[in-house]
């Protein structure tokens, strides 16, 4: 008997001593969608001083290949470079997936941006898939930062 209650406890303790809160409240949900909305927002006005305020320094960000963005600077600067250039807005953001663990978000999502260049010109869209890690971080203006993404060609729509 003394055996069963030893293994029993360690057991417990094995399993709920190590598990990860997941969370999925509304709250939490609602928050996020806040943040992320943010983030497209500040493209669409080509703000890149609010966008790198919504992501870690210490982001990274492949966009596949040799195509990697490290460090809230370079975030900024890059969308700075790419708003002298052109208007960007997003025109498609569908959510696929949200999993939440304590104060980290990791979400999937469908994407299309349309970029237009200020100079005149065709605009082009853009459309892939990302998965994001956002942190909740008390010292951004939303309450979350882009911790890593990985942004991929999407599927082709199904309409």
């Amino acid at each position: 008997m003394k055996v069963l209650i030893q293994l029993t406890i360690l057991v417990f303790f094995s399993t709920h001593g190590y598990s990860q809160a997941m969370t999925n409240s509304t709250a939490l949900k609602q928050s996020l969608e806040k943040a992320t909305a943010a983030i497209r927002n500040a493209f669409g006005q080509g703000d890149a001083a609010l966008i790198g305020q919504l992501h870690s320094p210490q982001v990274i960000k492949y966009f596949g290949g040799k195509n990697v963005i490290v460090g809230r600077a370079a975030v900024e600067k890059g969308a700075r470079d790419w708003f002298q250039q052109s208007k960007v807005e997003f025109i498609e953001n569908t959510v696929e997936n949200t999993t939440f663990i304590g104060e980290i978000a990791i979400q999937t999502v469908i994407f299309s941006i349309k970029t237009t260049p200020r100079t005149g010109g065709k605009s082009t869209i853009g459309r892939g898939r990302a998965m994001v890690i956002y942190i909740q971080d008390k010292s951004s203006p939303t309450g979350w930062l882009t911790l890593r993404e990985i942004a991929q060609e999407a599927p082709p729509k199904t309409d």
